[in-house]
């Protein structure tokens, strides 16, 4: 599996034929300096975590140009389709999705899941994790924005994620304590990225106060430089 990071929690997956982007946020991601199309160019699924709008970021046109199919939960979903989204599959949580050579699942995220606009404000469903899985592929976790919770136990049980992908930025998801804290406590993964960092000014800007959380875990840190690809095997 290639994995491309493209700043804050945006990432690009490539396995088995397929491209799938994850929280397309690229035009206005203060960490993401590269062309918006090239970064999307031939994506298969987008996979939306939540409905804030540095997540949602590019959905619309990438879909509307690439005719990429959208999966996230219902609420979502149907809102992005009155925006023009032909190719979505809605689900919630619980649920697994087949793709077509790869499954995608939801599971809890604490956090919240509105889109602002002015003074209009719409909530968008409850904010999630997804589990990716594809036979002779690393399983990954993408853990949206979140903080820890109880509950990451029956997630490591069920679904045994060899790569995690972690918000660490804090304010507004997990800090650095409270991730290395999830990844030591509740997780057995061959690779951690972390993410939700070093975009906006408000959140930390650099991953140094995870990466120090972790020393003598034992469990391999990567922090990809942005756009810049990382191959993960199992």
């Amino acid at each position: 599996m290639k994995i491309i990071w493209f700043g804050h929690s945006t990432f690009r997956l490539e396995f088995g034929g397929k491209i799938v982007l994850i929280d397309p946020f690229l035009t206005g991601n203060p960490a993401f300096s590269g062309d918006p199309v090239a970064a999307a160019e031939g994506a298969t699924h987008i996979l939306l975590t939540h409905g804030h709008g540095d997540h949602i970021g590019d959905t619309v046109d990438i879909a509307k140009r690439t005719g990429a199919k959208v999966v996230g939960n219902y609420e979502l979903c149907l809102w992005l389709a009155n925006r023009g989204v032909a190719a979505y599959d809605p689900m919630n949580m619980g649920g697994t999705l087949d793709q077509g050579g790869f499954t995608v699942s939801m599971v809890r995220a604490d956090h919240t899941s509105t889109m602002i606009d002015g003074d209009v404000f719409t909530p968008l469903g409850n904010p999630a994790g997804l589990i990716v899985r594809s036979a002779g592929e690393p399983t990954l976790y993408h853990m949206g924005d979140t903080d820890v919770f109880g509950d990451m136990a029956l997630i490591q049980e069920r679904f045994r994620p060899d790569i995690l992908i972690v918000p660490i930025g804090d304010r507004f998801t997990m800090g650095a304590d409270g991730a290395a804290f999830a990844v030591r406590r509740y997780f057995e993964p061959k690779v951690v990225i972390p993410c939700h960092y070093g975009s906006f000014p408000i959140i930390d800007a650099t991953p140094d106060a995870f990466l120090a959380a972790m020393e003598g875990s034992g469990v391999q840190v990567v922090t990809p430089h942005v756009g810049t690809a990382v191959t993960v095997g199992i």
